[in-house]
């Protein structure tokens, strides 16, 4: 529960992640100007602190999260895409704090408790939603958030009372994030639209700027 509280403190002073996932060639230790690293080197910056790196089952993948802790330390890592309880011990491997899964799956959930992880559950439906929080869950992702819509959540807040705190991920981007926030999401997930061979995205560099510091 203490490191459910601290994300959710870090994500009130800046309410978004960015989720990237390594190609081959990033897994391979190239590093240089262009690449993934480097990417993130830039965003770490000019202010970004959340990052979720989507795990893989490959042994590369521990290294190159060692890699950018070491170049990024400012950064607060995370693990995306956990499905699998290999992925719980590759978290415990890298010493990664919390991870995000795209589904409820309550009994991942509870090994990754048994771990001393933190597992934030993708939720879509009122059920699944209504489950997560009877299961402790504080925070909670909404997946994929741009399939229902910015106001969601909120009519879902009259029938089903008190609810965790809401991550919105899935098809959203940087123009989007203003208008979720002041919907009462606590932070928004952007995912591969925000990186890509070119570099991040102008519009997110911007809105670190506006906000950071």
């Amino acid at each position: 529960m203490q490191c459910q509280e601290a994300l959710i403190a870090s994500l009130a002073a800046q309410p978004i992640l960015v989720v990237v996932r390594p190609n081959p060639t990033d897994l391979d230790g190239d590093d240089g100007p262009g690449s993934l690293l480097d990417h993130l080197s830039c965003l770490a910056s000019v202010g970004l602190r959340h990052v979720e790196i989507g795990w893989q089952l490959d042994s590369r993948w521990c290294s190159f999260v060692a890699r950018v802790r070491q170049r990024c330390p400012s950064l607060q890592l995370g693990a995306a895409s956990l499905l699998t309880t290999d992925a719980l011990a590759d978290l415990k491997t890298c010493g990664l704090p919390f991870a995000m899964s795209p589904c409820f799956d309550p009994a991942l959930l509870e090994r990754a408790r048994q771990r001393g992880i933190l597992l934030v559950p993708g939720v879509f439906s009122p059920t699944e939603l209504q489950q997560a929080a009877a299961m402790g869950c504080g925070l909670v992702k909404l997946f994929p958030a741009v399939s229902v819509g910015v106001d969601y959540i909120q009519r879902l807040r009259a029938p089903l009372g008190p609810l965790p705190q809401v991550i919105a991920a899935g098809g959203l981007g940087v123009g989007d994030v203003d208008a979720w926030l002041t919907a009462g999401h606590a932070a928004v997930a952007l995912g591969r639209q925000v990186i890509d061979i070119q570099g991040p995205d102008p519009a997110l560099l911007r809105w670190l700027q506006t906000t950071s510091g």
